[in-house]
């Protein structure tokens, strides 16, 4: 977690650059965000360490936890559609319980009546979301309204990562809510990851979504920009050899380079394999259409991948929203209702959850561009069977009690929908669902049910504290703590598998320990991973020797 007050003091300045007329700030902030998910794509925005997370090294052993994840009950999927820029909930789902305020304060781009679909006494949504009302007539979607969190901030980036990180406002989380989930399944991920990605998010490089461990070093997704990418490399690419490199730090820093490029290819070679196993049984267009029509075939193929991220830019609707936004969710209701229509036809629509999420609403008063500003609450979606009927759920949030910056009140903690999801969709322990948010927040009534035979159980693994510290003259030293007499091995690993050093192996009484690493200083500026092995289960970790 971040400590730096600098960092807090300036991600929590977010009024300023929240509207285009605010011109530079704005523009600013918009680089950043860009430049920032450009840099996170690529996997370099946190350094070396960062760039071990996407990548399995050699396995080394089995682990026990793999089943949970990788061959093991993985027959429930959660997919998250992206809609990035801050969505329009009031133009979503329009609030006919309070109607004439909302066309009030939106004289050009709010809805007639006419143009919507009337879900309840008072709700309708965008006539453009009409080919979501099979799913809604037929108890397979509900929406959560009003969804929010208290101190709402503004900015694109700093939201955004709250939203993934499930962390409050003012709390500088860099790991991810599902990140944390997969960091307790895969202790030893970096170097025993699993034969199937976890996660695929498509076009959706800068979220901290599924980073995980100690400052979120491990991302446990494998990302690649469009559908597309990741095809060409898997018909075109070469692997690259890890055998015959040379025994010094050059051939430890190519065989990193190396990895890195046969973990893009490794994963590659077996979405390629499942994708040919899946079809298609209906036409998708459009880009968001593309990555569904993606997600539908590597589900129907068999891919044992939990998680996936898609994503449907273009909702910072500062000007020439009515046109715009109503595009986007014709885009949205068409792609998810081919989606589940797929799925339905070999009978996979009943095991995928999908929802909606953004980094923010818009500002209930319209602008002079026939657009809206960066906004707060806004309403989350959510698909599938699994559902158990439709309905609108949370209060409605007060059009006429609005905050200072005249945005909503929220009514629902996004929080309470993540806790929901896991605990009554992926099963896992309350408690463990408290630890992953980090606190308890409410369960919601989304129809949703466990079923611990049918769904990935959580496995209670023990715990051991762990970490690296350095002394004078940057040697690193790893400290860990014993609860009882164990017996425990040590050893540091190059990122290409390569045994370099045990520092331990042996029963050891209850206690707290450091070893000192001690490599040569041919090792020092290769990327490294300590594991500590305890009975039959392993931990891994970078060790940044190089302190930069």
């Amino acid at each position: 977690m971040c400590t730096h007050d600098q960092d807090i003091k300036s991600n929590l300045e977010v009024k300023k650059g929240s509207e285009m007329a605010h011109g530079i700030a704005h523009e600013k902030a918009h680089n950043k965000w860009s430049r920032r998910s450009f840099l996170r794509g690529l996997g370099i925005s946190g350094g070396m360490g960062m760039m071990l997370g996407h990548l399995p090294v050699n396995a080394l052993s089995s682990s026990p936890l793999n089943m949970l994840l990788d061959g093991g009950n993985t027959d429930r999927v959660l997919v998250m559609i992206r809609l990035k820029g801050g969505n329009d909930g009031l133009n979503t789902l329009i609030p006919l319980y309070d109607f004439d305020t909302y066309r009030n304060n939106r004289p050009q781009i709010s809805k007639q009546v006419g143009d919507t679909i009337q879900l309840t006494n008072e709700h309708a949504i965008n006539q453009n979301l009409e080919r979501l009302m099979p799913l809604w007539n037929n108890g397979q979607m509900k929406i959560v309204n009003g969804v929010g969190y208290e101190n709402h901030n503004l900015s694109h980036f700093r939201s955004s990562d709250i939203i993934a990180s499930a962390s409050d406002a003012e709390q500088i989380e860099d790991s991810g809510w599902l990140g944390r989930h997969l960091n307790d399944c895969f202790p030893d991920f970096l170097t025993n990851a699993p034969e199937h990605p976890s996660a695929v998010q498509i076009a959706g490089g800068g979220s901290i979504l599924f980073g995980g461990g100690e400052g979120g070093v491990n991302n446990y997704a494998l990302t690649v920009s469009s559908p597309d990418q990741l095809f060409e490399i898997a018909q075109t690419g070469q692997l690259y050899n890890l055998d015959g490199l040379p025994e010094c730090t050059y051939g430890e820093q190519l065989g990193f380079l190396r990895t890195v490029a046969n973990t893009t290819f490794q994963y590659a070679e077996v979405i390629k394999e499942r994708f040919d196993e899946g079809v298609n049984g209906v036409n998708y267009t459009t880009s968001l259409g593309q990555q569904l029509a993606l997600v539908a075939r590597l589900i129907k193929g068999g891919l044992r991948t939990q998680f996936y991220v898609v994503t449907l830019n273009g909702f910072d609707t500062h000007a020439n929203q009515e046109s715009d936004h109503d595009n986007l969710m014709n885009t949205l209701g068409t792609a998810v209702s081919n989606f589940y229509a797929d799925l339905k036809l070999e009978g996979k629509d009943e095991s995928v959850l999908a929802m909606t999420f953004s980094e923010f609403g818009r500002r209930v008063q319209e602008n002079a561009s026939r657009g809206t500003g960066h906004g707060t609450a806004s309403p989350t979606m959510l698909f599938g069977p699994s559902l158990n009927g439709n309905g609108i759920i949370g209060d409605n949030p007060d059009l006429n009690d609005l905050d200072s910056n005249g945005n909503l009140k929220f009514t629902t903690d996004f929080r309470s929908i993540y806790a929901t999801v896991l605990e009554q969709w992926l099963c896992l322990d309350a408690q463990q669902v408290d630890a992953i948010l980090f606190r308890n927040f409410a369960r919601l009534e989304l129809g949703l049910r466990c079923q611990t035979v049918s769904a990935s159980p959580w496995v209670d693994i023990p715990k051991i504290k762990h970490e690296v510290r350095y002394h004078d003259h940057g040697r690193a030293f790893i400290y860990y703590e014993l609860e009882r007499t164990q017996y425990i091995k040590v050893v540091i690993i190059s990122i290409s598998g390569k045994h370099l050093k045990t520092l331990q192996n042996g029963s050891q009484p209850g206690g707290q320990y450091a070893l000192d690493v001690n490599l040569d200083r041919q090792f020092v500026m290769a990327p490294l991973i300590y594991r500590i092995s305890i009975n039959d289960q392993s931990y891994s970790k970078t060790l940044p020797l190089l302190k930069i």
